[in-house]
């Protein structure tokens, strides 16, 4: 005689995981995001060409937003 489980695990992920996706997903596709993507990938010499320093690229990209 044989035997069957029909216990199958829940592969989808929590309504949280599935936010926490979606919010990474808006902030990927902000094309300030891009750049300060893109400026995190330039050397340390490429960006002191370009005046800036690692630490300064957010407050370069967002500066018109940010108050500091």
């Amino acid at each position: 005689m044989a035997q069957l489980t029909t216990n199958i695990a829940d592969t989808r992920p929590g309504i949280f995981a599935r936010i926490l996706d979606f919010l990474i997903s808006i902030s990927e596709s902000n094309s300030r995001m891009r750049r300060v993507n893109y400026l995190n990938s330039l050397s340390d010499a490429e960006l002191e060409a370009r005046g800036l320093r690692r630490e300064d690229i957010v407050r370069h990209v967002f500066a018109d937003v940010m108050a500091y």
